[in-house]
């Protein structure tokens, strides 16, 4: 059972994460995502864990706001969707570094295996803004770029949690 960093709730047998579960189900059923999995994103996390985690809480600001939380929750499964690990592919000459050039590739790959909206490209496109240069367009777009540091900021205190428990359990 799945379940977002910080939340109590199963995505995928809770009445509280029910609709959530509903919107982005095929996306956690595809091979392309499952295949995030194997790399390692935020310390322990892995970037499949760490889009669940954006999914998740972009899906439920979004829907408190009143916004497009279908659209939310689906860009934020898909917005690291770089299928590598970026501390270990060295960088080509002339090439941005991962942190401004990975949305672009997660763009590009989400569009090659599923239907993407104009409204979730920019999501996905934008997430790492102000890196990204270009302004979000959308609402959804500005959440988004929070929810993804609030995620990065809950999985990193996380892993520390887990150092220090066990540094206390060694002394």
């Amino acid at each position: 059972m799945s379940k977002a960093i910080g939340s109590k709730y199963s995505i995928e047998s809770s009445k509280q994460a029910e609709e959530f579960y509903h919107y982005v189900k095929d996306l956690l059923d595809s091979d392309i995502v499952n295949e995030m999995k194997k790399y390692r994103h935020h310390y322990s996390t892995t970037c499949y864990q760490h889009c669940l985690n954006v999914s998740y809480y972009n899906y439920l600001i979004c829907r408190k706001l009143g916004l497009d939380a279908k659209k939310a929750a689906r860009a934020g499964i898909l917005h690291d969707l770089f299928l590598y690990d970026w501390r270990e592919t060295p960088r080509k000459k002339g090439e941005k570094p991962h942190g401004m050039r990975h949305p672009q590739i997660a763009l590009e790959n989400a569009k090659q295996n599923f239907a993407v909206s104009k409204r979730e490209e920019d999501m996905i496109v934008k997430h790492m803004w102000p890196l990204t240069l270009k302004f979000p367009r959308y609402a959804e777009s500005y959440v988004i770029v929070v929810t993804d540091k609030y995620a990065a900021i809950l999985e990193i205190g996380t892993h520390v949690k887990g150092k220090i428990r066990n540094f206390i359990a060694s002394a």
